[in-house]
């Protein structure tokens, strides 16, 4: 069974938004090559829509290198209520927010590779609660950035277990958690649907 992956970069004070503004200097060789490697590891891409159409302004007009050139390429799933069409972004579709649940599930049972989130929200939430997550990807970024949108919320209560932990030459810590309930679902139910877009 394919594994869904949430990659997210965090603040040292645990903070999300803007990474932009500070994280682009902490990119050292070794982080980018981890980078490279957790994204040749999936083919397919699970966003929420806000993320998703942040995401698709920008990323149709990069390439040139193996990293840009391999998202570009790979399947794109924005989960949306709101969405009638997917953007210009290759390889997009949309998944409705009612069927997240039973359309994750079909795809993880799906031959293939893993499947990547970028960023951790709602939908991140919805697909833990249900057993459906199998990997936070929480890079830690020697920054204190005092205030913004948290990297948890009320809802992501889920019991974990900490799988590894990377260390970068720019001080930047990747750490690799499991959800204890992965695979199992928390509650048995996977055909309840949600709206999650972030």
């Amino acid at each position: 069974m394919r594994k869904i992956i949430c990659s997210t970069y965090a603040t040292l004070d645990g903070f999300i938004d803007d990474p932009h503004l500070w994280s682009m200097q902490y990119n050292s060789e070794d982080a980018m090559a981890y980078a490279l490697n957790l994204a040749l590891g999936a083919d397919a891409l699970l966003l929420g829509r806000v993320t998703y159409e942040g995401m698709a302004q920008a990323w149709p007009h990069m390439g040139g290198n193996p990293y840009a050139d391999h998202v570009n390429s790979i399947a794109k799933y924005a989960v949306s209520s709101t969405l009638d069409k997917p953007a210009d972004w290759n390889n997009s579709s949309i998944i409705p927010g009612d069927d997240l649940i039973a359309e994750v599930t079909r795809l993880k049972q799906q031959p293939g590779k893993d499947i990547l989130i970028w960023g951790c929200g709602r939908l991140t939430d919805d697909l833990a609660k249900h057993g459906l997550l199998d990997e936070y990807r929480i890079w830690i970024y020697p920054v204190i950035k005092g205030g913004g949108q948290p990297l948890f919320r009320q809802e992501s209560v889920v019991p974990v277990e900490l799988a590894d932990t990377t260390t970068f030459a720019s001080g930047v810590v990747a750490l690799t958690y499991r959800p204890l309930n992965a695979a199992a679902g928390a509650d048995g139910d996977t055909t309840e649907g949600t709206a999650a877009e972030s």
